[in-house]
């Protein structure tokens, strides 16, 4: 990303969207110009950035960024169980349509003669 004082930051692809980026092509094109939020700046000059943090409606869901729960209290163990699960039941659903997929979905199925 050029930054407006003239120095170059880099987003990393989990921190393009709140969903999952298999190719930044699909949000973005090269000239696009998007709001950023700056993660960090190392000792070496290297600018982290986030475009899905600088969104509004940006609510933080995963493990480093959910450190607490909404009441205020740490989350308890029970509460990232079921975060865990659901989101480990969302990836294996998607991994599962993309296998299908490559192979032909569920109708593809070779006839014995």
């Amino acid at each position: 990303m050029d930054l407006p004082n003239g120095s170059t930051g880099l987003v990393h692809i989990s921190e393009v969207d709140e969903e999952y980026v298999k190719d930044i092509n699909d949000f973005y094109k090269k000239a696009d110009k998007v709001s950023v939020k700056v993660l960090s700046v190392e000792n070496n000059g290297k600018i982290g950035l986030s475009i899905k943090q600088a969104k509004k409606t940006y609510t933080p869901n995963s493990k480093k960024e959910k450190k607490q729960s909404e009441s205020g209290k740490k989350a308890s163990f029970e509460d990232k169980m079921d975060r865990f699960l659901k989101e480990s039941d969302e990836r294996l659903l998607d991994l599962k349509r993309n296998t299908e997929s490559k192979r032909g979905g569920r109708g593809s199925c070779r006839e014995a003669f």
